[in-house]
């Protein structure tokens, strides 16, 4: 089996995928793991498979230890705060936090001495026939192999050679819908400085903008922009050039006050910067022939989920269990189909008025952004606000499969 992307979902799937006995390969088009990216939640279902993974107690060892999220003004004083124990460990700052670059490393390294991995390399072609798929890659090599995974995120160019996308033919309806949910959003890695502590913290600022710190585990801060935009107009930003989007950035933010120009001024020279227009991933079916997607390639359910990292983990995990325990594979992929989707709809369900209530455009919006996290912080309120603040992670029970 070939699996596309060495994220989070493909190493995972090839681990499992060993465990059953079968052999996968993966090929990514970075030249090595990736190590950009932010704080990734384990929650719910997700860390019940890293649990059964026996990777837990790692992950433990490698977490950022954040104590939980003060939301504060231009002045950085506390307006609101959540600890990361708020909610029973299940709000916003989960009770395990890890970098997403640990995270994809550990796996990586877990899952290399029976994975054949394929670094700075992608598929470009894919052909269906007699039974088998065959691949071209960028490097001009051609493979065959009995089943194709896409686990390359939510921009999946493996998914859309197989399913139809943006200058690609498919399927009439069976292309992905990638649905802008109003954000924009820039990430990137910035020195740390004494005064950031192990709390991470959120400023709003008006104008619908938000610049957020969150502490590591390695003496960096992540650091993150994010701006209300129109789906067109996030699209168009997301085509710049990387000069010219952080150009874009200097200008949405260049009066916001509170921290913003330390974070700008390191976003220039920041080796791991990314924007991103905040989506999710929705599609009617997720397989064609071979072909099957996971995680966010099929059904990303956007960062403001809190459940991208659970999912795909979970997802690996069925997929996996049900290829093995069915001999023919259009079958293992309804299965999975059928056993997932629920799973991953709830997690697409966001909150009444995401992102807008939590980024919002007036000076009275915020003060009653803080009214209302404030009041979160409340046993006697915090169990009204859990649709809020509580991701779906709880809501799966994991299939069992014999190994």
């Amino acid at each position: 089996m070939l699996i596309a992307g060495a994220g989070i979902a493909g190493p995972a799937l090839a681990y499992w995928l060993h465990r059953h006995g079968l052999a996968a390969t993966v090929v990514e088009r970075a030249p090595a793991v990736r190590e950009g990216g932010q704080t990734v939640d384990l929650r719910g279902a997700g860390r019940a498979v890293a649990r059964k993974m026996g990777l837990e107690r790692t992950l433990h060892a490698h977490a950022t230890r954040e104590e939980g999220i003060r939301f504060v003004d231009r002045a950085d004083h506390g307006k609101a705060a959540l600890p990361s124990g708020a909610f029973g460990g299940r709000g916003p700052v989960a009770e395990l936090e890890i970098l997403r670059a640990d995270l994809s490393r550990l796996l990586y390294e877990e899952t290399r001495p029976y994975t054949e991995y394929l670094f700075a390399d992608e598929i470009t072609e894919l052909s269906q026939r007699d039974e088998r798929v065959r691949v071209t890659f960028r490097g001009g090599a051609e493979r065959v192999f009995d089943l194709v995974v896409a686990a390359d995120g939510a921009h999946s160019r493996t998914r859309d050679l197989a399913f139809g996308g943006p200058g690609r033919p498919g399927r009439p309806g069976d292309a992905a819908d990638t649905r802008p949910v109003g954000l924009t959003t820039a990430y990137f890695t910035i020195p740390g400085e004494p005064a950031d502590g192990r709390w991470a913290r959120w400023y709003n600022a008006p104008g619908g903008r938000v610049v957020t710190l969150r502490p590591d585990n390695r003496g960096t801060a992540r650091a993150s922009l994010s701006f209300l935009s129109p789906p067109h107009a996030d699209e168009q930003h997301e085509k710049l050039v990387p000069e010219a989007q952080k150009q874009l950035l200097h200008r949405v933010f260049r009066d916001a006050g509170w921290e913003t120009a330390r974070v700008l001024a390191a976003m220039d020279t920041a080796p791991d910067f990314c924007l991103d227009r905040v989506s999710q991933v929705r599609m009617p079916r997720w397989s064609h022939g071979r072909v099957a997607v996971l995680g966010d390639a099929g059904y990303c359910p956007s960062p403001l989920s809190g459940m991208g990292t659970s999912l795909a983990l979970t997802g690996a995990y069925v997929l996996a269990g049900e290829l093995a325990h069915h001999a023919r594979h259009e079958r293992a992929f309804t299965r999975y189909e059928e056993i997932l989707r629920p799973y991953a709809e709830r997690a697409q369900d966001l909150p009444p008025g995401v992102p807008r209530v939590a980024v919002p455009r007036t000076r009275a919006g915020i003060r009653t952004l803080h009214l209302v996290l404030r009041a979160a912080a409340r046993p006697r309120v915090a169990g009204r606000l859990n649709r809020f603040f509580v991701p779906p992670a709880d809501t799966f029970a994991l299939p069992s499969y014999s190994l």
